[in-house]
């Protein structure tokens, strides 16, 4: 009797799995997914994680497709500017399912392998637009103000997400520039012109600075001739002030001849006595 009922409940519980497993399917967090009805979408795509009920195969069928985002490299290639030079590019994208029936539609594998070959073509399609607008000095420069790759990636980004919005069922999310290369026929006529564009700032630098110079020294010039000029004056006055007290002390001297004598003495006297010198007078010396 207790084997009857222990194998009863096995086989009620093995029953309840095959119908989960039959009938029931789990969405994760990381996934959307679409049910097919005899292979058409039926429904809208489920995007809650949960458990949500089906019919089993062949009348409903399960597809599963990852909402992380996947990241595409293109192939590093020969393109051709505006002005009709030669440059080698490739970029990177980073793309996710946001449309999944547009995505079943284009690629009924449902994988994100199965879309790349299709997002490639796509991306070097917009890859050729975009380069073919601009001249090569946007790419490559000695300006650093003149090179444009925000600009050409969001020009990029910009013609690839409505046409992979509406064909594919993809949203691209961000584009960039990985790698920029010159072929070897156009790399000596680039050096060339990188050469002679530095020429160029090199001789207005010099210019500018050789003006500067011709300034800074004409004012030098200008400040000097001040100061000269105000010494000249200075000195002139001071002699004519040393002219007029000499002046004054010779009338005095003229009057009084023997001051001037002994004045001069004093002054015979002040040198001789300066050196550390010994006088010796008798005593009839004044």
């Amino acid at each position: 009797m207790k084997r009857n009922t222990l194998t009863l409940v096995v086989g009620i519980i093995l029953l309840l799995i095959f119908f989960l497993l039959l009938f029931t399917f789990q969405v994760r967090q990381t996934e959307v997914v679409l049910v097919t009805t005899f292979a058409k979408p039926s429904a809208e795509p489920i995007t809650q994680p949960g458990l949500y009920f089906k019919w089993p195969f062949p009348i409903q069928k399960v597809y599963r497709f990852d909402k992380r985002i996947h990241s595409l490299e293109d192939e590093f290639e020969q393109m051709l500017t505006a002005d009709a030079n030669n440059i080698l590019a490739n970029v990177y994208v980073g793309w996710t399912i946001e449309k999944p029936r547009e995505f079943f539609n284009s690629f009924p594998a449902g994988t994100p392998e199965a879309a790349e070959p299709q997002l490639k073509g796509a991306v070097r399609l917009a890859k050729q637009a975009i380069i073919g607008q601009h001249a090569f000095s946007d790419f490559v420069s000695s300006d650093p103000k003149q090179v444009k790759f925000t600009q050409i990636e969001q020009e990029m980004l910009a013609n690839i997400q409505q046409n992979a919005l509406e064909r594919y069922g993809i949203k691209v999310h961000f584009l960039g520039i990985k790698r920029l290369g010159l072929p070897e026929s156009v790399t000596a006529k680039v050096f060339d012109r990188m050469t002679q564009e530095r020429q160029r700032e090199i001789d207005r630098l010099h210019a500018e600075g050789e003006r500067e110079a011709i300034a800074i020294r004409s004012a030098a010039d200008r400040e000097k001739r001040e100061i000269l000029s105000k010494a000249e004056a200075e000195a002139t006055r001071i002699r004519g002030e040393a002219d007029a007290e000499a002046a004054k002390s010779f009338d005095i001297l003229k009057r009084n001849p023997d001051l001037a004598i002994f004045l001069l003495d004093i002054q015979a006297l002040e040198k001789t006595m300066n050196k550390n010198s010994t006088l010796i007078v008798d005593g009839r010396t004044p």
